[in-house]
């Protein structure tokens, strides 16, 4: 839109904010539901639109800084500095307000969120009306935020004065909150400035996360939108599921699974690089990892195409990347209400290790072999002091032989680094063995390293039968028979066979 044309556009739009009304404009981050920020009518009918709750502030837009100087009570040094760097932009920055400012806007605060936008539509917008305006997102509270007119539309058409059509969004995520008005500056809501961009015009230590940005806090009166209460949300019950990108695949895979065979209408977000791997329910790519900017802009389409289509049920990959991750997370955390899934570990590789490795270990992985599992799996023995291949103990050879199990071509090796990998499950006999595998070896922790026993939810060790009689060794065996036949189950429960047919 050339600038005369846009100056004539938004004319009646200006007047409507003039006269108290509410006008829906587009912002480089998100769609905003605007009023006159003086008029206390006006944040009440914002509020009463969006169904948001009276406390949650609402954000002052701004065309000059010297606006900002004109509402706030005082203004810290860093306050210029943020602003000479990143207005107009998506940064908003909290204050201490003057009486200028009611406090129907702030929510009841004594202090006042402040942003410069950089959008033209919203800047031109600002001067066409001669006031400063009051905008949270344009969406009904609680609902994933507009990144287009239509998505404004759905929620709010009938309950506003009017909604100006800039197309898509730039940005898609709200602007990033910083509060000035009290010690060192922190960040409120993450969004596309982060705390390293921040640091580079600040100072490292001199601006600081807030340490509860990640958690659900029920109870503090929120300074900033989105501190609170539930945000961003589909109708479906999303969850996001955490974890190396094979587990996360294949539990969302599972999970979508077992949601579908009770006749549940299932969604999954999932990135480029993963699309082709989800099997089942309505799969749609957000973006490519790579391109953080692609990831933030769909995040709110992609919730709201999901509440287009029925879905009941969301399965979301976490998108934890270097510069806009934590705000991605921050919105579809709370978008799933705190709701995260540690992915299954994938396990292609099982490796007991014992003594020498010529008794239990070799026992345990024989007596695996034979267990009907779901899905390949290597299975290994090994020792811990394995200094040269040895066959067997002769009173384990002879339990076996009793059993129908020849091993007459096995040798114990030492455990080795490189064995254990991202998808290794390595099993000791004893919990002092584990201590002393996890000590020595840099691939093995606590993460991928346990006590048979303790694995499967049994409390005692797998005792060591060396030195005892044949009727000590017969004993082993049957515990250890009973012990993997257990971790068998646990095995499949890892791997559930997927159904033939897909969602359609």
């Amino acid at each position: 839109m050339p600038g005369d044309d846009l100056k004539e556009i938004l004319r009646e739009p200006g007047e409507i904010l003039r006269e108290g009304g509410l006008v829906a404009f587009p912002t480089e981050t998100v769609y905003g539901l605007g009023g006159d920020a003086e008029n206390a009518e006006s944040s009440r009918k914002i509020y009463a639109a969006k169904g948001r709750p009276s406390d949650n502030p609402l954000i002052v837009h701004i065309a000059d800084f010297s606006q900002m100087e004109a509402i706030a009570q005082e203004l810290a040094p860093q306050v210029r500095i943020l602003a000479d760097a990143f207005w107009p932009g998506p940064l908003t920055m909290i204050v201490r307000k003057n009486d200028r400012i009611p406090l129907e806007t702030t929510g009841g605060l004594d202090t006042v969120a402040v942003r410069m936008p950089s959008h033209p539509v919203a800047r031109q917008l600002i001067l066409s009306s001669g006031c400063m305006i009051a905008a949270p997102s344009a969406n009904s509270s609680g609902r994933p935020s507009p990144t287009r007119a239509e998505h404004v539309a759905d929620d709010l058409s009938g309950k506003i004065d009017a909604i100006i059509d800039g197309g898509p969004v730039e940005i898609g995520l709200e602007s990033t909150i910083v509060d000035l008005s009290e010690g060192i500056p922190t960040v409120l809501r993450p969004g596309y400035i982060n705390l390293r961009m921040l640091e580079e015009v600040l100072g490292q230590d001199h601006v600081r996360m807030d340490p509860g940005l990640m958690e659900e806090n029920v109870s503090a009166r929120p300074k900033a939108p989105g501190m609170r209460y539930k945000h961003y949300a589909p109708r479906g019950d999303l969850k996001i599921v955490e974890g190396a990108a094979d587990d996360v695949v294949e539990t969302i895979n599972r999970l979508s699974a077992e949601a579908i065979a009770t006749g549940s209408k299932v969604g999954v977000i999932a990135s480029a690089e993963t699309r082709s791997r989800y099997l089942y329910g309505d799969i749609v790519e957000i973006g490519p990892r790579s391109d953080e900017e692609e990831i933030a802009r769909h995040l709110f389409g992609v919730l709201r195409h999901f509440d287009d289509q029925g879905i009941e049920i969301i399965y979301s990959e976490a998108f934890d990347t270097p510069q806009m991750g934590t705000a991605i997370m921050n919105r579809l955390i709370k978008a799933a209400a705190h709701q995260l899934i540690l992915a299954a570990r994938r396990v292609t590789r099982v490796i007991f290790v014992s003594g020498r490795g010529v008794c239990r270990a070799p026992m345990a992985a024989e007596l695996l072999r034979r267990q009907d599992l779901t899905r390949p799996i290597e299975i290994f023995a090994r020792g811990r002091v394995a200094l040269f291949p040895e066959p067997v103990n002769q009173k384990v050879q002879a339990v076996l032989q009793g059993k129908g199990i020849e091993l007459a071509d096995y040798e114990s090796e030492p455990l080795k680094n490189e064995e254990i990998t991202d998808s290794t499950l390595v099993f000791t006999m004893d919990a002092g063995q584990r201590t002393e595998i996890i000590r020595r070896f840099a691939n093995a922790d606590e993460d991928n390293t346990y006590v048979l026993s303790a694995y499967v939810g049994d409390e005692l060790d797998i005792l060591n039968p060396y030195g005892g009689n044949l009727q000590q060794y017969g004993l082993c065996f049957e515990v250890l028979n009973q012990t993997i036949g257990k971790l068998a189950a646990k095995l499949n429960e890892l791997a559930v066979s997927l159904p033939e047919s897909k969602e359609a």
